[in-house]
């Protein structure tokens, strides 16, 4: 399904149903429609925000992780968001910004959630592209991000393909990708005190499991699923069963202040 990309000041975003604020933050390759389906099940109870990340606009020497926290504070702001307790998810890079919004913002965050998140360990195509003009050979690192290859469609591929062949782009990714390295938040995590939902495929070969365990043992108020047969985004491999776990996760999460 294809959402509306609504437009407030120079963001542009998808909004969706009402109620409690559902934040989704993308990763570095990730599309808004890989959230869809967390979208279509949410919208009926809860606000689902997700703002696009200027990953490929934003300025070459200020692009990172803390530019695009932010980016998005400057987005919820804009909204008028930033006085509420929002539900906070982040796959991938999106992770990693959520890993830094909650640090940063603690008072605005009334949950975390994390799936294939970066901050500790990743696993990706490192900070060149070797081969990039090779469509096969990013047919093949697409199929990689997933426990099936055939979630990695053409259309999925010719994406990546384009970004990693387009210089500006892929010179933005190679900054961020090294940012991600760079920020690396282990000895932070001790200070992350909201509830915190680790939603891991336990055949994730970019984020592998002992990252999302890694995440586990330092956030001390967190509980870990893994979802069998899945790779790097379960809300896009697994969404059924990603879905039953982050509506149980929120139904019951408490705020403490």
């Amino acid at each position: 399904m294809t959402y509306e990309l609504k437009e407030i000041g120079h963001f542009k975003y998808i909004e969706e149903g009402e109620g409690e604020i559902l934040l989704l933050l993308h990763g570095l390759f990730g599309a808004l429609s890989n959230f869809d389906d967390i979208i279509t099940h949410f919208k009926p109870n809860y606000k689902v925000v997700v703002p696009v990340l200027p990953i490929y606009e934003a300025p070459i020497r200020e692009i990172s992780v803390d530019f695009l926290m932010r980016y998005s504070v400057e987005f919820l702001m804009e909204k008028g968001y930033d006085g509420q307790k929002l539900h906070v998810l982040g796959n991938s890079l999106g992770g990693h910004v959520a890993l830094f919004l909650t640090l940063a913002h603690p008072e605005i965050v009334k949950s975390l959630t994390l799936t294939g998140s970066s901050g500790l360990f990743e696993n990706t195509l490192g900070d060149t592209f070797p081969k990039r003009q090779n469509y096969q050979f990013i047919q093949r690192k697409t199929e990689y991000t997933f426990y099936d290859p055939a979630v990695a469609t053409k259309d999925l591929v010719d994406m990546l393909f384009e970004i990693v062949n387009n210089n500006e782009k892929a010179m933005r990714v190679v900054a961020v990708a090294r940012s991600a390295i760079r920020d690396n938040v282990e000895n932070k995590l001790h200070n992350i005190l909201c509830q915190t939902l680790l939603i891991w495929g336990k055949q994730d070969r970019i984020t592998p499991p002992f990252v999302g365990e890694d995440f586990h043992k330092g956030i001390k108020n967190s509980q870990l699923n893994y979802i069998n047969r899945c790779g790097h985004a379960p809300m896009m491999e697994r969404p059924e069963e990603f879905n039953i776990i982050l509506d149980k996760f929120l139904k019951n999460v408490k705020t403490y202040w």
